[in-house]
């Protein structure tokens, strides 16, 4: 079983309430928008509320905050349910905010019979002109004392349809002088003329987020309505909805700090952005913090649990460094991945001593941390491939690779030593011939002379051609400067390159994971993959100089 979710001041709260008696049962929410793909910040709140709640025996429900039909899509909804399940979790119900539309219809009808709303005919332009500012206080509306019955029945025309979008919205009558501008008569419906994803074309009048979100909690009878900074000062018209409505249930909202990530972008509307523009592939492009893109580029969700859990819930907002992701997918892959052989950027080596036209099967442990994961075979013959940066003709100091003269070990094989560099006419490495001896085979127990470097290899004959997607961060250097985002973007995210991996791979599969040899750990591209070539995308590096403290 996995470990529980750290102590934490909701966590606390929960406890509290639960000892006192407040609640006999804990009842969570993941309440994401459809207008967009899941990123890491998300599977932050992701893992709070479900984890928070299956502790102490409670439930999760997911519910899709679907009350603005002009950026929302089934394919999100899709997207979205596919990502929660492929972190680990399960909901105990499935909502839509757009299920509560007659009743939020009817609660916002029973604000206007008690006073506490009124339909605006003002402009956007105007209303936001006259709520003031920190400073000021708000001006009120001039329909803000129009009567009951009148507000009533513009209320009932705006759903029939009978006016153009902005032309009229309906408010909260709350306090133009309160020094939260939030309360200063928020707009709680808003005319859009739209199709819905969900209910087609029965409305054409909304709720605003601010009003819907507390009445969808209370019909579940949320106890905690778990919800990021941004919303702290827009608590108190929560609650005011929730009283007002006469909501029978009374959520508690509390709100953490988000996710904020080194080099990594966690604004919707930037994300769509990159897709809209094809600076990236699509919403799961390998570069993406969302989490089809770390999906498909190979991380796991035990990893991306994992790190929520280390970060912690605060109530400060801070920047956490990238880093510390990759460390949990390091230690996530180490013992469950084979350790195999990829050549990125092959140079032939022929060696001159070995009899032409004889092949050799050599035994290779796939993993020897991990003895359960059983060894492979390895065919070796007269003509390999070697990386290209362990060769050099005239070598610094301390270079212990393979050059003129020198001697090295081949993986699982045989000492070699380089004795010819065979060049074309402009001087550059075509191939380099070298001899064995075969008295030094792995395994054999020779210990006669060492050797300081070992290389990876690929047999030629039977090497199997592979594309490797290497990546960079996709955003450069967090910059305070007022360019604009798409300046921002990295232009060497990524590199694509043409190699070798061993014949044992032919059978990997789309989503297989493997640490190649000195080059990290990759994961085979479920969307470019196909029956004629394997394409691997690099998860991460093998080495980091971050530390968990």
């Amino acid at each position: 079983m996995e470990a529980k979710i750290p102590s934490n001041f909701i966590k606390n709260i929960v406890i509290e309430d639960l000892q006192t008696g407040k609640h006999k049962e804990i009842i969570t929410r993941f309440p994401p928008e459809p207008n967009g793909y899941l990123h890491i910040g998300h599977a932050k709140s992701i893992v709070l509320n479900f984890e928070l709640a299956d502790e102490f025996k409670g439930r999760t429900n997911l519910r899709f905050d679907d009350t603005n039909p002009v950026k929302e899509d089934t394919e999100y909804v899709d997207s979205i349910e596919e990502d929660v399940k492929w972190l680990g979790f399960d909901w105990e119900n499935l909502y839509f905010a757009s299920d509560y539309f007659e009743e939020m219809y009817q609660r916002a009808v029973l604000l206007i019979k008690k006073g506490k709303a009124y339909v605006c005919e003002l402009s956007p332009e105007e209303i936001r002109q006259m709520r003031g500012n920190l400073t000021e206080s708000g001006k009120e509306s001039p329909y803000r004392n129009r009567s009951v019955e009148e507000s009533l029945n513009l209320f009932e025309r705006m759903r029939k349809g009978e006016f153009q979008d902005g032309e009229k919205v309906l408010r909260a009558k709350i306090d133009m002088t309160s020094p939260n501008i939030n309360m200063r008569d928020p707009i709680i419906y808003r005319i859009a003329h739209a199709t819905h994803h969900n209910t087609g074309d029965k409305w054409c009048i909304y709720p605003m987020y601010d009003y819907a979100h507390p009445i969808e909690d209370a019909i579940e009878a949320i106890t905690h309505s778990i919800c990021t900074l941004e919303f702290e000062d827009h608590r108190p018209l929560y609650d005011w909805v929730i009283q007002e409505c006469e909501m029978e249930s009374q959520p508690r909202q509390i709100e953490f700090a988000r996710l904020n990530m080194t080099n990594t972008v966690m604004s919707k509307r930037k994300l769509k952005l990159l897709v809209d523009e094809k600076v990236v592939d699509a919403w799961d492009d390998p570069r993406m913090p969302t989490i089809a893109g770390l999906r498909r580029r190979g991380y796991t969700p035990e990893a991306i649990r994992s790190f929520c859990r280390e970060i912690g819930v605060a109530k400060t907002n801070s920047t956490v460094d990238v880093q510390m992701l990759e460390h949990f997918i390091r230690e996530d892959l180490k013992p469950k991945t084979s350790n195999v052989m990829g050549i990125l950027r092959p140079l032939k080596v022929v060696i001159t001593n070995y009899p032409e036209g004889q092949t050799e099967i050599l035994d290779a442990e796939n993993n020897a941390d991990n003895p359960e994961l059983g060894s492979r075979q390895l065919p070796f013959s007269r003509e390999i491939y070697i990386e290209q940066e362990d060769f050099m003709e005239n070598p610094p100091n301390k270079y212990y690779r393979l050059f003129p003269g020198n001697e090295v070990r081949l993986k699982f094989a045989y000492f070699i030593k380089c004795n010819e560099v065979i060049k074309d006419a402009e001087g550059n490495v075509l191939e380099i011939h070298c001899t064995y001896d075969p008295e030094t085979k792995s395994g054999t127990g020779f210990n006669a002379r060492k050797v300081k470097g070992t290389l990876h290899w690929v047999d030629v004959k039977q090497a199997v051609p592979a594309e490797f997607r290497l990546y960079e961060p996709l955003i450069l250097a967090d910059d305070e400067s007022d360019r604009n985002f798409l300046e921002q973007i990295n232009p060497n995210s990524l590199e694509i390159i043409q190699g070798y991996i061993e014949p044992a791979m032919r059978a990997a599969k789309p989503q297989d994971k493997f640490q190649f040899m000195r080059h990290g750990y990759f994961n085979v591209d479920p969307k470019y993959t196909t029956k004629e070539k394997l394409v691997f995308n690099r998860i991460v590096s093998l080495k980091s100089s971050f530390e968990i403290k």
